[in-house]
C-alpha cells in the first residue's frame, strides 16, 4: 500500500443503506513481516480528527507499523496516510529524554526533580504575591481525556485560575459554539454512520479528502456504489472534494453568511420547509425567515461571487433531500462570522427537520483527535462534562464532586479564552503560562508578535513536549512527555466515539506521560481537598477514567456506561454510554428532545453579532421548553478588506500528509517527501496577470509580515491565496519567512473567540532568479 501516491485506497462500492465493506490496510518497517511482529496492542489514529482504530505493531519493544482494526465503528480496517507514516516519529532520534532548564540564556540538561522544583517554587510564590489569576494553562486536542480532566481539576479546582484553553480554540471552538448556540450544548447530532444513508451530503468549508482521508473514503464507496449521493462543496479552492462535488460554490473568503443567508432564503421561499418539525421542536424560525428575506440570489451572488443560480440549485439540492448530511469545518471555523455561519448550517438542517434519523444530521467537525476531549473534560473554556458557568448550581454540583469549597471554582465571568490570555501575558497579568502538546509559536496568528510575548524575561514558560518544538526553544523549563503508543489512556473523535488507547512501548529516557507529569506537579503543591486529602485523588489512567466517569454522570457526555475491560472488547463506543444504553448513542435529538432546558443546558447562548452573552433569564423566557434554537444574523463585511496595496485575500489551511506543525510528520520520510517546503496557491488568471509561473519563488506580503513560497498555479478562485500553515522553522536551513502565520491578523470571532486564519489582505509577488 502507497499511501502517499493513493491516499484513499481501492474502491469497496456500496449503496444506501448497506453496511461499508471491511478493507484492513497495514503498513511495516522494512524487513518485517506480520509473522515477525511480537504484539499488536490496541489504540486509535492521534493525526487527525476521525478516530480510524488502529493496532500498533511491536518487535522487539519497538514501534515497527500499523494496521486498522476491521472491527471498528469507525474505519473498517482502513488507515490515512499519517496512520500509516506517522507512527515513525515515535522512534525519532531527535526525541526529548531529560528535562531542560534555562541558564544564562541557554536550555542545558537538568533533573526530574530540579525542574519540577523550579516550577512548584514559582507557583507558589505567584499564588502568594498575585493569587491564581497570575497562572495559566494552554494545552492541546491530542492528549487523553484522562490527562485533560486531571488538568481541569488542578487549574480550576485545586489553584482556582480561570486561564484554562486548548489549541481547539484554533480549530474547533467555532464547532462547539455553534452546537451551543442552536442546542444549548456541545455534542455532535449526527455519526459517521450517516455517511451510509444519506441522499445528499453538503460540506462547508470541509476538505474532507485531506483532513479526514478516511471518512472521504467511505464517502467515495458509496459515490461509486448504487444509488449515489449528491455532494455540494462549499470551498474557495479546487480541491478533490470539490472535483467530485455535484455543485461546487467557491465564495470569496469572509462571506459565508451572506452565503448562508441566500440559500435560506431560496429553501424559506420555496417552501421547503418542514412546518411540522418546526412548530414541535424549535424556536426562531420567524425571525430567520424575516432576515433572509432581504437576501436574493443576485445580491448574495454579489457579494459572495458566485452566480446566483449556483446559489438556487444549491437550495434546490438541499430544499429536495430527503436524507440531508451536513458537515462543516475550518473553511467556516476560522473565517469571519465564523459561528454565525456555522449556526446557519445548523439552521438548513432544523427548518428541513433533518436531525436524528439515519442519513440526516448534521456534524460540526473537529481538527484534532481528542478535541472532544478537551471540550468535555473542561480543559478549555467550558465547564466539566458540559457544565454551565453561568449556573451556580452547576458550579455547586462540581465543587461537591470534587470536594472542594465552591467560591475555588471561578465562575465570576466567562473562561479567558487563548488570545485574551497571550494579552495577560502580554500585560504581565499571567506570569506562568504552562503549555502542553502544542506549539503557539508557530501555530497562532501574528507570530512576531506571539514570539515577543512567549520571550519576555518576567514569564516562566513551561512548556511540555515530546520534540524541541520552536516554542520548547523560548521555554525556560522544557519537560519531556510520553506520546501516543507510550502511555495509556481514552479519546473520543468527531462522532462521539470512545476508544482505548494502551501502551505499547516505553517512552524514551526520562520521558514521562502527561498525566504522571500534572499529577507529580498537584503532589508537589500539596493541593488538598476539604477533608485534606490529596487532590486531585486519582493516581493512574484507570482511576483518573473512573474519576471522569463520575463526573460525566447524568451529563450529556455520559460515560457511565464505558469501561476500561469494556473498551478492550468493542472497537469503538459513542457517548451517552450508560446502564440502560450499554451499546451508547448512534444520533442525538432522535427523539426531538435537546439537552436545552434552562436547569440543563450547557449554556445560554451568546448574541451571534457581538458576543455578548445571553442572560439566564433571557434564556429562561425565551426558550423554557429546551427545544432547538434557530438563530439568524445578517452579514456583515470583513474586518480586513482587500485594497490597494494588499489586493488578495489570504487564507491559510492543511494539507492530506501533514499535521499541525509537523512535529510528528515531518519526522516520518514518506510524508516529509511528500510536502517538503510550503507552497502558495494562486489562480491562473492572476499568476498570468502577475508573471509568476509553475514552481517559481515568491513572496506574500501582508500588514504583519512576509513568506517566501513557491507558486502553485490553479486550483484556486480569482484574487484569493493559499498558504498551508504546517510549516515553522525547527528545520528550515537557510529557508527563512516560510510560516503562514508570519501573515495572518490578531482577530476572533465574537462568539467562539476562535483566530480568524482566513481573513487576512495580501500581496504576493515573483521573486527575480528563485532565490529565497
Amino acid at each position: 500500500m502507497d499511501a502517499v501516491s493513493e491516499p484513499w485506497g481501492a474502491r469497496t462500492p456500496y449503496g444506501p443503506g448497506e453496511q461499508w465493506p471491511v478493507r484492513v490496510d497495514q503498513h511495516l518497517a522494512a524487513g518485517v513481516s506480520a509473522e515477525d511482529v511480537d504484539r499488536w496492542v490496541r489504540t486509535a489514529a492521534v493525526l487527525h480528527s476521525n478516530g480510524d482504530g488502529i493496532d500498533i505493531a511491536v518487535k522487539d519493544d519497538r514501534i515497527v507499523g500499523v494496521r486498522g482494526r476491521a472491527d471498528d465503528r469507525v474505519n473498517h480496517g482502513r488507515l490515512d496516510p499519517k496512520d500509516t507514516y506517522g507512527w515513525q516519529a515515535n522512534g525519532s532520534p531527535d526525541r526529548l529524554t531529560t528535562p531542560l532548564v534555562r541558564r544564562d540564556g541557554q536550555l542545558t540538561e537538568s533533573t526530574w526533580d530540579e525542574a519540577m522544583s523550579l516550577i512548584t517554587q514559582r507557583g507558589k510564590d505567584l499564588l502568594d504575591e498575585h493569587g491564581p489569576s497570575s497562572i495559566g494553562f494552554y494545552t492541546s486536542g491530542q492528549l487523553f481525556a484522562e490527562e485533560y480532566y486531571t488538568l481541569a481539576a488542578i487549574a480550576h479546582g485545586a489553584i482556582g485560575t480561570n486561564h484554562v484553553d486548548g489549541n481547539t480554540r484554533l480549530c474547533t471552538a467555532t464547532a462547539a459554539a455553534a452546537l451551543k448556540e442552536s442546542f444549548a450544548c456541545d455534542g455532535q447530532p449526527a455519526s459517521y454512520t450517516d455517511v451510509d444513508h444519506a441522499d445528499v451530503i453538503a460540506l462547508f468549508g470541509h476538505n474532507v479528502a485531506e483532513t479526514q482521508a478516511v471518512l472521504w473514503t467511505r464517502i467515495l464507496d458509496r459515490l461509486a456504489g448504487p444509488n449515489p449521493p449528491a455532494i455540494l462543496c462549499v470551498d474557495p479552492r479546487d480541491t478533490p472534494v470539490a472535483k467530485a462535488a455535484t455543485i461546487h460554490l467557491a465564495p470569496l473568503p469572509g462571506t459565508n453568511v451572506a452565503l448562508m443567508n441566500g440559500i435560506l432564503h431560496e429553501i424559506i421561499e420555496n417552501d421547503w420547509v418542514d412546518h411540522e418539525y418546526v412548530g414541535n421542536y424549535t424556536i426562531g424560525y420567524d425571525d430567520l425567515s424575516t432576515m433572509v428575506a432581504d437576501y436574493s440570489p443576485e445580491r448574495v451572488g454579489e457579494i459572495c461571487g458566485v452566480p446566483a443560480e449556483q446559489i438556487r440549485a444549491t437550495a434546490r439540492l438541499l430544499g429536495n433531500a430527503e436524507r440531508l448530511l451536513c458537515t462543516v469545518l475550518q473553511g467556516f471555523y476560522q473565517s469571519h462570522q465564523a459561528t454565525a455561519a456555522a449556526v446557519q448550517v445548523n439552521n438548513i438542517n432544523l427548518i428541513r427537520g433533518m436531525l436524528g434519523k439515519p442519513g440526516a444530521g448534521v456534524l460540526q467537525m473537529n481538527g484534532q483527535p481528542t478535541a472532544e476531549n478537551t471540550r468535555e473534560c473542561g480543559a478549555d473554556g467550558d465547564l466539566t462534562a458540559f457544565r454551565n458557568w453561568a449556573n451556580d448550581s452547576h458550579v455547586q454540583d462540581l465543587a461537591e464532586l470534587w470536594n472542594l469549597d465552591v467560591s475555588q471554582i471561578p465562575h465570576y465571568a466567562p473562561p479567558t479564552h487563548l488570545m485574551q490570555m497571550m494579552r495577560y501575558v502580554e500585560t504581565g497579568t499571567i506570569r506562568l503560562l504552562w503549555v502542553s502538546a502544542t506549539n503557539p509559536a508557530v501555530s497562532l496568528p501574528d507570530l512576531d508578535r506571539v514570539r515577543s510575548i512567549l520571550s519576555q524575561d518576567r514569564l516562566l514558560l513551561v512548556v511540555q513536549d515530546a520534540f524541541l518544538t520552536e516554542t520548547a526553544s523560548l521555554a525556560d523549563v522544557v519537560l519531556p512527555a510520553a506520546i501516543w503508543g507510550e502511555k495509556t489512556g481514552t479519546f473520543t473523535n468527531a462522532d462521539r466515539t470512545v476508544h482505548l488507547s494502551e501502551q505499547a512501548v516505553e517512552p524514551p529516557g526520562e520521558a514521562r506521560s502527561d498525566l504522571d507529569i500534572f499529577l507529580d506537579f498537584a503532589r508537589r503543591m500539596d493541593f488538598r481537598d476539604k477533608d485534606g486529602k490529596a487532590f486531585p485523588p486519582w493516581h493512574d489512567p484507570e482511576s483518573a477514567f473512573e474519576a471522569w466517569k463520575r463526573a460525566s454522570a447524568g451529563r450529556p457526555c455520559d460515560y457511565t456506561g464505558l469501561s476500561y475491560a469494556k473498551l478492550r472488547s468493542v472497537s469503538g463506543i459513542q457517548w451517552p454510554c450508560t446502564w440502560d444504553r450499554p451499546d451508547g448513542t448512534e444520533r442525538l435529538y432522535a427523539d426531538g428532545k435537546f439537552f436545552a432546558h434552562p436547569d440543563y443546558c450547557e449554556s445560554y447562548g451568546r448574541d451571534l453579532i457581538t458576543g455578548a452573552p445571553t442572560e439566564p433569564v433571557e434564556y429562561r423566557a425565551a426558550n423554557p421548553d429546551g427545544k432547538a434554537m434557530i438563530k439568524a444574523a445578517e452579514y456583515l463585511p470583513p474586518h480586513e478588506p482587500p485594497g490597494e496595496d494588499f489586493p488578495f485575500r489570504l487564507i491559510t489551511g492543511r494539507t492530506i500528509y501533514h499535521f499541525h506543525t509537523r512535529t510528528k510528520t515531518a519526522r516520518a520520510p514518506q510524508l516529509q517527501r511528500a510536502a517538503p517546503e510550503v507552497w502558495v496557491e494562486i489562480s491562473t488568471a492572476d499568476a498570468e496577470r502577475l508573471g509568476i509561473g509553475n514552481g517559481e519563488m515568491t513572496e506574500i506580503r501582508s500588514a504583519r509580515g512576509i513568506v517566501h513560497a513557491r507558486a502553485r498555479v490553479g486550483g484556486i478562485r480569482d484574487g484569493v491565496l493559499f498558504v498551508p500553515f504546517h510549516y515553522g522553522y525547527w528545520d528550515a536551513g537557510e529557508a527563512g519567512h516560510r510560516a503562514a502565520n508570519e501573515l495572518t491578523p490578531t482577530d476572533w470571532d465574537p462568539v467562539s473567540k476562535q483566530p480568524l486564519f482566513k481573513t487576512a489582505a495580501a500581496t504576493i509577488h515573483r521573486i527575480d532568479g528563485g532565490a529565497r
